[in-house]
């Protein structure tokens, strides 16, 4: 089966669907919607996975340490974005053996969220982060799975930028290829500049969105710029929810509102960038 929109980051596996959860996901492929469940450490990774294996076809995982959780650390709405609860991360240590038997399960199709983020601009934390960013590459390579990528800039402070540093440990460490040659993986909620965008596109990853475009304009140059085989969908659920939902709790059958606007900017209809994104999941995610 192929459905019309891939969701391909969400985290219906986070606590706020702990009410509603199957509701919520059989809502989401009763409106022809798959969707891909991402971890953040190696619990929500497991329970991701968990839920993957719940339904025959159409809900799948990413597992792996976000880059905010490896150290103990605060967190607020201001910085999470809305639908974001304040919590406290208790830090953790990439184990590599714990995710390595987590990949086992073919309803995987990826690891991530990593990378590196610099909102706080604490070089301890950097360092653990760019540790945590390798071992998970080095896991990508030898499980050959794509990459679903955090990277986030200090909107104060322009000297540092994350999607550089990011990009320069991948073509150090990456040994990730797909069919036509290039590095596997997704840059998600991508922020960054059109150079950033394009030394991504270059590199072979592609660039993903979320609702945040259809209440702002600032991302519209860089999806008019963006190849039509580099784009994807997301909701980063439950953050961000998308017009005409904004302000409530967000779920992956509201990707159809992200669709809808990056076929506007693109000048097309919402069929055919929907049959386009769907594809181009298919392609990086190999479902």
């Amino acid at each position: 089966m192929t459905p019309k929109y891939i969701d391909i980051h969400s985290h219906v596996n986070f606590k706020a669907f702990d009410e509603d959860r199957d509701e919520v996901v059989k809502r989401t492929l009763a409106n022809d919607t798959w969707v891909i469940n991402v971890g953040t450490q190696v619990d929500t990774s497991r329970k991701a996975v968990e839920m993957a294996n719940e339904y025959e076809e159409g809900v799948y995982a990413i597992i792996g340490l976000h880059p905010i959780h490896t150290g103990a650390s605060y967190h607020d709405e201001k910085e999470l974005g809305e639908g974001g609860k304040e919590f406290t991360s208790r830090g953790e240590k990439l184990d590599k053996d714990a995710y390595g038997e987590l990949f086992k399960n073919p309803k995987v199709v990826g690891i991530g969220e990593c990378g590196l983020d610099y909102y706080h601009l604490d070089e301890e934390s950097i360092d653990r982060q760019k540790e945590a960013f390798i071992s998970q590459i080095q896991l990508a390579n030898e499980f050959n799975k794509p990459l679903m990528l955090h990277i986030r800039n200090n909107p104060k402070n322009s000297n540092r930028n994350a999607y550089q540093d990011s990009l320069e440990l991948l073509k150090k460490y990456s040994r990730v290829h797909s069919a036509s040659g290039g590095a596997r993986g997704d840059v998600h909620f991508f922020a960054g500049t059109p150079a950033d965008a394009r030394a991504f596109w270059d590199f072979g990853f592609t660039l993903s969105f979320t609702g945040v475009i259809t209440f702002t304009r600032d991302y519209d140059e860089v999806i008019r710029l963006t190849p039509l085989e580099m784009i994807m969908s997301e909701t980063d659920a439950p953050y961000v929810a998308p017009v005409p939902h904004r302000g409530k709790r967000n779920e992956p059958s509201y990707v159809r509102e992200v669709v809808k606007r990056i076929a506007e900017i693109k000048g097309l209809s919402e069929s055919v960038m929907a049959e386009i994104m769907v594809k181009n999941a298919r392609r990086v995610f190999g479902i």
